[in-house]
């Protein structure tokens, strides 16, 4: 490889990682609310925990943090009873999610990681769009961008 290929790949995958980081935000911006509704009785801050919790295991992160994981371990059927239902609640948001699910498990594999029970739990989730494409990074860029900005996550790009 060239020295100019490696300074494209060295910079793709942080700005792809980046991309996933700003669906899990829209995610958040929606589970927040949903949840409110769902468990009025729970306090503010466990209902945080779930919706980072929910994300988080859609996404198959691990959050190793001791308050989070107890509370995690103690609320287990809750967020595993969101996730099953986010395809249903959510089905708006399942083509940004399994783009970003594909595009994670792209950048995992370029990193030496093996995350495809990342993609076969979203599969048996219902999450999953399977007869959909994988998308091309600038593609997959292009639907963050538009989230990003209908979320008032990212600024809209300034016309010149």
């Amino acid at each position: 490889m060239t020295d100019n290929t490696d300074k494209i790949e060295g910079k793709l995958i942080p700005t792809l990682r980046q991309g996933i980081d700003i669906i899990k935000m829209v995610l958040f911006k929606e589970i927040g609310p949903h949840l409110e509704k769902q468990y009025p009785q729970m306090p503010p801050e466990d209902k945080v925990r779930l919706t980072g919790a929910v994300v988080n295991g859609l996404f198959g992160v691990e959050n190793m943090e001791k308050t989070v994981a107890d509370f995690i371990t103690d609320h287990h059927h809750i967020v595993q009873q969101e996730m099953e239902a986010f395809a249903s609640n959510f089905d708006h948001l399942t083509i940004p999610v399994t783009d970003a699910l594909r595009i994670q498990y792209l950048c995992d594999i370029q990193e030496g990681i093996n995350s495809e029970t990342v993609l076969e739990k979203a599969r048996k989730l219902g999450i999953l769009i399977e007869d959909r494409g994988i998308p091309l990074p600038g593609a997959f860029m292009s639907l963050v961008r538009s989230f990003g900005v209908a979320y008032k996550i990212l600024q809209p790009k300034q016309r010149e």
